[in-house]
């Protein structure tokens, strides 16, 4: 009969104890990672989910969901709204691809050329991020005030005539623009920021070297160096742009066909017009689609570039 000696006892139980420490740190680790996922299924997945159900129903939550299939589709498509909000939001993309993309890039480039302050540029470019959406708005509602607004008051102290900025067929968009480039550009501007830090400082010695002037610089260190982090903030730009819906809801309101967008037109079919939130969620579906597919492609076609 086999003896068990001490050491040995002893060594079998340091296993022991050892696999008990690691199965409870498993247990841990699941635990804090089925505590996330529950949050994000409940929160991102199931209205994920949720939408797209109601976007084939009839829904007002007054009477039961009645299942209309495709029919929501079929209204949107023949309401004149429903093309005249996507060339909108199509138009406050490009121009905020205009502003919004190159501003930063540009200020970016600017602040990390500074030898002095760079860090209070730093903090005063990002300041407008730290407001809410809404205050933001509600500031550039003050400045474009055909009244007493700040931009009309400084064009009348220089002899010259007042805009109705938000109201005009010419200006609305661009003064949707100027607000939503002002409020965002800090991000974007730090990202950029960031990834001027990561490029290695023998490449701008060696332009300087050879005698580069500031845009060879930026043509043939800065751009190369920072192509990634364009592409990426490109496509994030494109999908935050397509939803844009504080600026004009505030501004401009729901009715004006001059700056109607997507996420508007899905208010107006959600709270105002037509209550029917079946039909607001089959014009979130068809965004959702959109954005999903410009996406994959635009991954697809810069990764083969690649």
């Amino acid at each position: 009969m086999a003896v068990i000696t001490a050491p040995h006892r002893h060594r079998v139980a340091g296993r022991s104890t050892e696999l008990r420490r690691r199965a409870a740190g498993h247990l841990q680790a699941w635990a804090f990672l089925a505590a996330g996922v529950a949050c994000f299924a409940l929160f991102s997945w199931y209205p994920l989910v949720r939408g797209v159900i109601l976007g084939f129903q009839q829904v007002n939550f007054v009477t039961d969901p009645i299942w209309v299939g495709w029919d929501n589709f079929r209204a949107l498509f023949d309401d004149p709204l429903f093309f005249t909000a996507w060339g909108n939001t199509l138009e406050f993309t490009g121009l905020a691809l205009l502003f919004g993309y190159a501003v930063p890039f540009v200020v970016a480039v600017v602040v990390n050329e500074l030898r002095h302050l760079r860090g209070f540029f730093r903090i005063a470019v990002y300041l407008p991020v730290m407001l809410p959406p809404i205050v933001s708005v509600l500031l550039w509602q003050y400045f474009y005030d055909p009244g007493a607004g700040l931009f009309n008051s400084i064009l009348t102290g220089l002899g010259l005539p007042g805009s109705d900025w938000t109201q005009s067929p010419k200006m609305a968009m661009i003064s949707l623009v100027l607000v939503s480039t002002w409020a965002n550009m800090g991000g974007a501007t730090i990202m950029y920021l960031a990834g001027l830090a990561t490029i290695p400082s023998e490449l701008y010695e060696a332009a300087e070297l050879d005698g580069a002037s500031v845009w060879r610089r930026i043509r043939h260190v800065v751009l190369p160096q920072m192509r990634f982090i364009l592409l990426v903030l490109l496509l994030l730009q494109i999908v935050a742009t397509m939803q844009v819906f504080i600026e004009p809801y505030q501004l401009t309101g729901t009715t004006n066909p001059d700056t109607i967008t997507v996420m508007v037109l899905v208010y107006r079919y959600a709270f105002t017009v037509n209550n029917d939130f079946g039909l607001a969620a089959a014009m979130s579906v068809l965004l959702f689609v959109v954005l999903g597919a410009f996406s994959a492609a635009y991954l697809r076609l810069t990764r083969d570039k690649d």
